[in-house]
């Protein structure tokens, strides 16, 4: 399976795509931080977003996209950017068809690191080692696309398998 992270900004969005299956070794495919400056208006800057999310979907091909769920914070001019980079992500995907899903930053460092309280340097060293790269990624960005990733192959399947489980279930069950 191919997922996309995407960790999303108006400044800086990180993406990458990582490869594997849930209890196999993970590669890194791509990984890359999309900046924009301030100096262009907000439409100009989510059109560039989308522009590169779209050239990386033609690409690389994902199975699924996986983007950070957007939390509140105390700058609502940096939650606005983010979400507003978080709805062109979900617009790229969904406009391929691709499954989205969407992780909570505390979700993808338990996943990456086993603590939901994991500080950027842990996931970004935890993202090293999963990935086997020989250097860490950088700015944070892009090792959190990385993670976003990585998050959605272990915890994504796994969820997907329990629905399936319980959809089966309750198909068995009689009425």
């Amino acid at each position: 399976m191919r997922v996309l992270g995407v960790d999303p900004g108006l400044t800086r969005c990180g993406i990458g795509v990582v490869e594997g299956q849930l209890g196999q070794k993970l590669d890194a495919v791509a990984v890359e931080v999309v900046r924009t400056p301030a100096s262009l208006s907000t439409a100009d800057r989510l059109v560039e977003i989308e522009r590169v999310l779209y050239e990386w979907v033609e690409t690389y091909q994902p199975d699924a996209v996986a983007v950070e769920r957007v939390f509140s914070q105390h700058n609502v001019r940096t939650v606005m950017g983010t979400a507003q980079a978080s709805g062109v992500a979900l617009v790229v995907a969904a406009r391929r068809g691709i499954p989205v899903a969407m992780h909570t930053p505390s979700e993808v460092k338990a996943a990456v690191t086993g603590s939901g309280r994991a500080d950027k340097h842990q996931v970004t060293t935890m993202v090293t080692r999963l990935l086997r790269l020989a250097e860490r990624p950088t700015p944070a960005d892009a090792a959190d696309a990385l993670a976003l990733a990585i998050c959605h192959l272990w915890r994504g399947e796994a969820d997907r398998r329990i629905e399936e489980a319980v959809a089966a279930a309750g198909a068995r069950r009689p009425r």
